[in-house]
């Protein structure tokens, strides 16, 4: 229960029908919603410069579970001696665990260089890569990219690859242990995901075998996002060979759900011929974007194995795009306004037996906004700014108040500029990337100041009245055209740059 709440119940119970009286007499106002302010813990690195949570844009991140557990990777000191085509960050980096107050390295494999996590589970499972020095025949790249399981245990298990390859990419681990991402086969594909001449392939990897999901209809290619702890799986399939003009993939594109008793499933569309799920909860609902009928717009969906594919009001009828469900099925993401192109944050709730959308606006009258997380209680996490996806500085955002740009309620001595958001879990705590002066990122935890978090050393208890705060005045970042997106600044992994769809 935070402080906000105990005074809350305080006030309640000894006051309010008294200001009740008072404030219908007086006409005065409800005062403004108060915000708490934030403890800022930089995670740090094993010796070089830059710190690194994995946040791919789509799917949703999964960084951060309810123990308060993240992981990532964190540059060594170490020189990368495949780096040549990733420069200015030649540091060999590894993945790590922020677990009660410390960080741990969890190493590389044998003849490894980098490791990374790219998911951690809400028990502390992880999955991610690891580049081992030797080359990959298949697609021609100077090392091979191998997915890795870290167990309980403190065990490192390198999950292998499909038949006759040396590539995995694992997307996603749960509570059970089971790993899913995308592979490759050795079928020529000009049209392959991932870019690289052959077909990409959805994997499932359990107890140490790996099985080929398939496709859906007549496609030849798939990946698989995510896994929840009921093991069902979400992804992406080319569902034939027709080109598709509005969509992250080039063709017909649709939304998979998958599991061992049922097998693979078409979650369907709204009319046209893209579909990308990219976020679920463990009630196995799934939300993302769809093309309505003549592929011209992009709405947002919600599925559900009851409903099936439902849309998902827009405030006038515009664009939307849904990236983020919690496990009370409140979903958020962004739609256009109602004034023309920017795009707002967006909330979606069912009152009543239908779907409502609230506009959460965004910080600034020239940014754009994003909602990328929402936890339990309601609570939302995005970002918004002027650069490329809306990325410019991190907001939070609290039923009765205005989003807020979290730059703000965290010490102003930090040096670091919040500018892409994470996740929030279901104790407010936040995880994102920052950048200092020199640009270099660092990955962030922000534990709130309330009466969940007790004691924290450094900890500002006053509450925050969002109209009385000064605005932010650090350098916002904003990308050029040397830095097109907020993915370039991981320059050091060759398995996040050489993937086309993390950062989009």
């Amino acid at each position: 229960m935070t402080s906000r709440t105990w005074a809350r119940i305080v006030a309640t119970t000894f006051f309010a029908l008294a200001m009740v009286v008072s404030l219908a007499g007086q006409g005065t106002q409800t005062p403004a919603h108060q915000y708490d302010h934030y403890q800022l813990i930089d995670v740090g690195t094993f010796g070089g410069p830059q710190s690194f949570l994995n946040l791919p844009g789509l799917p949703a991140p999964g960084v951060l579970n309810n123990r308060g557990q993240i992981a990532g990777t964190a540059d060594t000191s170490a020189t990368d001696p495949v780096c040549g085509n990733h420069p200015p960050d030649c540091y060999a980096s590894h993945g790590f665990i922020w677990k009660n107050g410390a960080k741990v390295d969890l190493g590389i494999l044998p003849g490894g260089t980098n490791s990374q996590v790219n998911w951690i589970s809400s028990n502390g499972l992880m999955t991610g890569v690891d580049d081992v020095n030797q080359s990959d025949p298949i697609i021609g790249l100077p090392v091979q990219l191998h997915g890795v399981f870290w167990g309980h245990d403190g065990t490192t298990t390198d999950i292998g690859a499909l038949p006759g390859t040396y590539f995995a990419f694992p997307s996603a681990v749960n509570s059970r242990g089971e790993v899913v991402g995308q592979g490759l086969d050795t079928i020529p594909d000009p049209n392959g995901i991932y870019g690289w001449g052959f077909e990409s392939r959805a994997f499932y990897w359990k107890n140490g075998a790996m099985q080929d999901l398939g496709t859906l209809g007549s496609g030849t290619n798939a990946i698989a996002q995510m896994i929840n702890d009921s093991g069902q799986v979400v992804g992406w399939s080319y569902t034939s060979s027709d080109p598709t003009p509005l969509c992250i993939l080039p063709l017909t594109t649709g939304t998979f759900i998958w599991d061992e008793k049922n097998g693979m499933r078409d979650i369907g569309s709204l009319g046209g011929t893209c579909t990308y799920g990219v976020a679920q909860n463990n009630k196995g609902q799934i939300v993302g974007g769809s093309t309505l009928a003549g592929d011209l717009e992009i709405h947002a969906f919600v599925w559900d194995a009851a409903s099936g594919i439902t849309e998902l009001p827009t405030t006038a009828g515009l664009f939307a795009d849904a990236r983020a469900i919690n496990e009370n099925g409140e979903i958020v993401g962004f739609g256009g306004d109602q004034s023309g192109p920017p795009r707002d944050a967006m909330l979606w709730r069912k009152r009543g037996g239908k779907w409502q959308v609230t506009d959460l606006g965004r910080l600034n009258a020239l940014d754009c906004a994003v909602g990328t997380s929402i936890n339990s209680s309601g609570q939302v996490l995005g970002y918004s700014g002027t650069g490329n996806g809306c990325v410019g500085s991190a907001f939070v955002w609290e039923d009765g108040g205005p989003i807020v740009d979290l730059n703000t309620l965290v010490p102003p001595n930090s040096g670091l500029q919040l500018y892409e958001t994470g996740q929030i879990n279901d104790r407010g705590e936040i995880a994102l990337n920052g950048l200092d002066m020199d640009g270099n990122n660092h990955a962030v935890l922000l534990i709130p100041c309330d009466g969940n978090h007790p004691g924290i050393a450094g900890c500002d208890y006053s509450l925050v009245d969002p109209s009385t705060v000064a605005p932010n005045t650090a350098p916002r970042f904003v990308p050029n055209a040397t830095q097109p997106s907020h993915q370039a600044w991981r320059t050091n992994q060759l398995y996040i740059q050489g993937v086309p769809l993390q950062g989009r």
